[in-house]
């Protein structure tokens, strides 16, 4: 009879559970940084951290008072930016910002207007191609794309944004030499994991559907 102490580490499936209550459910989700265009023709630019992606979807989280959702309701076209694990200071900088003006009551003294959010994070606009706000240059990945739906979540407190990709750019550091794909050895997004910033460890396998399987093994890493 095995009288064995179950194990307790974080990945044993033998683990016993305790029930919580976390105020927010961030587990692990890319950093975007999204440029829209404001009323009067100059530009945002707004950390956000509750984006998936579907085929050339990208459904975005938003709270309805920011001025990503305020713009985004009457001016459809964005840049969806996805910074680097290095770049989490240029992100952290723009978090206490906001580009309303007045500031939100549920933003009231823990936000302050900024209406040049490209300099207060130390970032350069870029011109894009199909749609009119700019992309971040320094960010590896940018994504120019439209809002096709925007709409309240079912808990109401929050704007679910589909949006449809147009054009990708991508540093060619992170691509793979002659073809159209990101190189998952050089390329790690920036993840924030319950409000702390981390990028990806070291690579653990590859799905059976990946077109760029082994790079990791036989191939430097690209930055």
């Amino acid at each position: 009879m095995n009288t064995a102490t179950p194990s307790t580490t974080p990945n044993s499936t033998s683990a016993a559970h305790v029930a919580i209550e976390p105020s927010i459910l961030y587990f692990g989700t890319p950093v975007v940084l999204l440029s829209t265009e404001n009323e009067n023709g100059s530009f945002n630019l707004a950390p956000m951290s509750s984006a998936w992606a579907l085929g050339h979807v990208i459904v975005l989280g938003l709270g309805p008072e920011g001025q990503t959702a305020h713009n985004l309701l009457s001016r459809p076209d964005l840049v969806v930016n996805l910074p680097a694990p290095a770049q989490w200071p240029a992100v952290e900088r723009l978090a206490p910002l906001t580009g309303r003006t007045p500031i939100p009551v549920d933003k009231r003294g823990a936000f302050r207007f900024e209406p040049d959010k490209f300099a207060a994070a130390g970032l350069r606009p870029e011109p894009s191609e199909l749609v009119r706000p700019p992309r971040a240059a320094e960010c590896p990945i940018q994504l120019e794309a439209r809002a096709a739906r925007v709409q309240p979540d079912a808990s109401g407190a929050f704007l679910i944004v589909e949006t449809h990709v147009l054009k990708v750019h991508a540093d060619p550091r992170i691509v793979v030499p002659g073809s159209q794909h990101i190189d998952p050895a050089a390329w790690s997004p920036l993840i924030y994991n319950f409000r702390h910033y981390y990028g990806l460890g070291s690579e653990l396998g590859h799905s059976f559907r990946s077109q760029t399987p082994g790079e990791a093994t036989d191939r430097p890493r690209g930055r």
